[in-house]
Order: C-alpha cells, then sequence, then structure tokens
C-alpha cells in the first residue's frame, strides 16, 4: 500500500494538518510556520488511526523484526503506541519527557527489562530533538533500541543530521514534499502557495522575519 499519499490525504481531510502559507503559525519554539500539525485529531477518527496504526506495524515489522516492546513518547505518541502493540501483540511502555516528582518518580510507564529490543513510536519529527532524548532515556534503562517510527516528518536537514550523529534509524508514513504535492493536486493550496511551502521548507527559522 502507497501510505505515504494515503496518510497524507487523510491528515489533510480531517484537518490533522493544516496550511496557512499567508498568516503562518507559530511553533513553541518560536519559528514562524505555514504547516501545523496536530496528529492528536487522528484519535478521533477511527477508520484513519486504524489505517495509520496498520501503517506504523508495516514498518515496524519490516524494518525492525526482532523487536520486543514498543515505546510510546508522551504524549502524543502513547496512543499510536498502543493500538500498534495490540495489532502486534506486543508489550508497550511510554516516556515521559521527565521523571515524575511523586511517587516512585518513573520516567519510563510499563515494564522495561534490561536488554529488550525497542522501538519508539512518535507521532511526528520536527528538528528530532524530543524523540532522541526519548531514545536516549530508554538506552540509559537498558533498553536496545532498534530505531524509531512515526507518522509524518517534516524532513529538516537537522533531524537527518541529529538523527545520524545518535546512529539512530528511523522511518515515517509520510512527509513534508509528500503532504504538499497532494495538498496542491486535491486543491487545498494553490501553485504560488506550494512555492511558499517549498521556500520555507529550505530555511524555517528565517522565511516570515
Amino acid at each position: 500500500m502507497d501510505y505515504k499519499r494515503i496518510i497524507a490525504e487523510k491528515l489533510l481531510e480531517i484537518k490533522a494538518v493544516a496550511l496557512s502559507p499567508s498568516e503562518p503559525f507559530t511553533w513553541a519554539s518560536g519559528i514562524k510556520s505555514p504547516i501545523y500539525c496536530d496528529n492528536r485529531l487522528v484519535m478521533s477518527y477511527p477508520k484513519v488511526r486504524d489505517i495509520v496504526a496498520e501503517g506504523l506495524k508495516e514498518i515496524v515489522e519490516e524494518k525492525f523484526g526482532d523487536v520486543e516492546i514498543l515505546a510510546g513518547t508522551s504524549t502524543a505518541g502513547i496512543p499510536h503506541a498502543a493500538w500498534v502493540s495490540q495489532k502486534m501483540e506486543l508489550p508497550m511502555v511510554y516516556v515521559r519527557g521527565a521523571a515524575k516528582k511523586h511517587g516512585k518518580q518513573n520516567q519510563i510507564e510499563g515494564l522495561l527489562e534490561d536488554n529488550k529490543n525497542v522501538v519508539v513510536i512518535e507521532d511526528l519529527i520536527s528538528t528530532g530533538g524530543s524523540s532522541l532524548e526519548v531514545v536516549d532515556t530508554l538506552k540509559k534503562s537498558k533498553a536496545n533500541v532498534l530505531g524509531l517510527v512515526a507518522i509524518f516528518t517534516y524532513g529538516f536537514d537537522l533531524s537527518r543530521e541529529r538523527f545520524s550523529e545518535k546512529k539512530v534509524e528511523y522511518a515515517t508514513l509520510t512527509d513534508y514534499k509528500t503532504l504538499i504535492e497532494v495538498a496542491l493536486e486535491k486543491e487545498y493550496i494553490t501553485e504560488k502557495e506550494l512555492e511558499i511551502l517549498k521556500a520555507w521548507r529550505k530555511d524555517p527559522k528565517n522565511y516570515y522575519k
């Protein structure tokens, strides 16, 4: 199945991806962006979330066949990890952004035994920083991290460099290039807006300055 196009179409249909080249969004990092991706909306569409889960499952099985545990990223990766782990009949854990300050003070929730083969399930990859922090946390807990799979990536050079430096393999269901091409075909955007989206992608920090 051509998941790249199918997932891109579905994300646009349910408005999990919003495109606004003329009135950009502001990310938490302060970057102004013509695109905002909120894959949490997938939770509200059972048919779409099942396609996403099946696609993630196929990637994991194809690229990381020795996986023993799936690890969801907190918070957006948790439901996707749950659905995929159910399909694969595998144990699951999830990783908090920071350890709890009460109780057992866990950062990893669920049973993670030493030296188990783990694949991280993420909702999207932007700069790669938060995803790789999860990988580091798992490795510090003696997990053997095989790689990471996500629904969407912006495909920034910075994220590719970071994953390469950490020697972490990753794969996604769809990507920025596919999404904007589908958006043009389905008339969510114009040719002029497509050019803006392409230009922003090359220099996201400075395009709207």
